[in-house]
């Protein structure tokens, strides 16, 4: 029996049946039950074939199920919500301030990839939009909550901002979609997310996602979700084949030469280089800088139109280096990228294989290399044991130079301030001793002091008049005698 035999319904319900029973066959778009108009932006994108999170996710949505999803960014997960959601919303009218859907996702830079999924996918659909980030002035943003939106993307912060100003209603949201869950956990978002769902109606559809379901996850979901269907992807263990991989231990102060030797020997036409935590990444950027290299930085701190134009050089290629941490990366695609170091090794091992993940896409040549050091090797022992071998040792050229120069460094990061070395130390020297004595000389020439005790009974033979001297004057003063009759 095939679709072509049976009526539309049943050929979208056997679609439907095939896939839940994890049969795929080979799914194309067009067996998932989405519109002509969502098929053709589809295909203007170059995609024909699901890949399996879409294949899980999408018929489900259709049906109007709660969805919760196990998916790490770079699955296609976002397609598997935004395909669907633009049928959903097909049918209807928003009204002013009153969104008929929302997606909270925990950065900006994911917030906007969302933001363009539903404008390649939607260019054939008459569906409103807006996106509520940091760094973006309120009035931009409040002209189109006036108009009313379909689709409202917003970080949790942002949105909270636009309802206390009275801006934005959520009591007509019908579709909610909660994207990295796990990532909005672990930045403090989860308080904010709980407030905002308070503010929906309790019957709506709700789409929760998260790379990775921990305890904590599923009690937060079963707060959000009624009866979900639940479907998940395992996440990556491999790394490409097409990807060269080394691991360079160093010292720690010989870590930014190293890197800058890696970058002169390779071949490098575009990079990540990723840091675990946003000060390094200015101060190696700086450093990058200095040396002649052109690169640019990405992290939270950095206002939304700064990000927004290092993204925009990085993909045109006008920045060769990309320093930037895990957080700021989510949800940046850039294809055809040569290189990805490993500045910091990742304390997650599922971060090392995402990291890597960047380069050697679509069959073509990546390398990918980590800087190391000795405290580092709990974490590398995770990662070769994830990936299931280890990562093959280098060396490069110029270690002695390397060296050299780390030394010089930690001579100048112990260099004692100016203001510290005004501040001179006791003299331990035979002049300060001198100075000693001749201090304990004064001190003996002086009588010493005789001890008193605070509180001493002075012996004093005269009567005590009255209830004695501590008393008022007018005690004291004598009477006379008045004759009694």
């Amino acid at each position: 029996m095939t679709a072509g035999a049976i009526s539309l319904d049943c050929a979208v319900f056997y679609r439907h049946f095939i896939i839940i029973n994890g049969s795929s066959f080979y799914m194309k778009f067009a067996d998932l039950g989405l519109s002509p108009e969502v098929l053709k932006a589809v295909g203007d994108s170059g995609y024909d074939t699901p890949t399996p999170i879409q294949e899980k996710a999408i018929p489900y949505v259709l049906m109007g199920r709660d969805v919760l999803g196990t998916a790490q960014t770079g699955t296609g997960k976002t397609a598997s919500f935004t395909l669907p959601m633009i049928d959903i919303l097909a049918s209807g009218q928003a009204k002013a301030r009153m969104p008929r859907s929302l997606i909270l996702e925990p950065t900006r830079e994911l917030a906007a990839q969302v933001s363009e999924n539903f404008e390649n996918y939607g260019k054939y659909s008459s569906l409103s939009m807006a996106l509520l980030i940091g760094g973006v002035s309120f009035s931009d943003q409040e002209a189109k909550l006036d108009k009313g939106v379909d689709v409202l993307i917003a970080t949790p912060g942002r949105l909270l901002d636009h309802f206390e100003r009275g801006k934005v209603l959520l009591n007509g949201v019908k579709t909610l979609v909660i994207d990295e869950a796990d990532r909005m956990m672990d930045m403090g978002f989860i308080p904010d997310v709980e407030r905002i769902v308070s503010l929906m109606p309790p019957l709506r559809q709700t789409l929760f996602f998260s790379a990775t379901m921990s305890k904590d996850m599923r009690k937060l979901a079963d707060k959000f979700l009624l009866n979900p269907k639940e479907v998940a992807v395992s996440p990556p263990t491999a790394t490409a084949a097409t990807v060269t991989q080394g691991l360079l231990t160093v010292q720690k102060a010989e870590k930014r030469p190293a890197l800058r030797k890696l970058l002169e020997h390779e071949d490098v036409k575009t990079a990540f280089i990723f840091c675990n935590r946003k000060k390094d990444v200015d101060i190696l950027f700086g450093s990058l800088n200095k040396h002649g290299f052109n690169a640019g930085a990405l992290h939270g701190d950095m206002s939304q139109s700064h990000r927004m134009e290092t993204l925009e050089k990085f993909k045109s290629g006008d920045i060769s280096l990309l320093v930037c941490s895990d957080v700021a990366a989510r949800g940046i695609d850039v294809n055809s990228v040569s290189h990805v170091f490993n500045f910091d090794v990742p304390s997650h091992a599922e971060d090392y294989i995402h990291r890597i993940g960047r380069t050697g896409r679509a069959g073509q040549e990546g390398h990918a290399y980590t800087i190391a050091t000795k405290s580092d090797g709990k974490y590398l022992d995770a990662i070769f044991k994830l990936v299931g071998k280890e990562i093959p040792a280098i060396e490069i050229d110029g270690m002695k130079e390397i060296s050299e120069e780390a030394a010089e460094i930690s001579a100048r990061e112990k260099k004692p301030s100016r203001q510290s070395r005004q501040k001179k130390p006791r003299s331990n020297n035979s002049e300060g001793k001198n100075d000693n004595k001749i201090r304990d000389a004064t001190t003996a020439s002086k009588p010493p002091r005789s001890k008193k005790p605070r509180y001493q009974k002075e012996d004093n033979d005269t009567p005590v008049i009255g209830l004695g001297d501590n008393v008022p004057a007018f005690f004291n003063i004598p009477f006379r005698k008045t004759a009694t009759k």
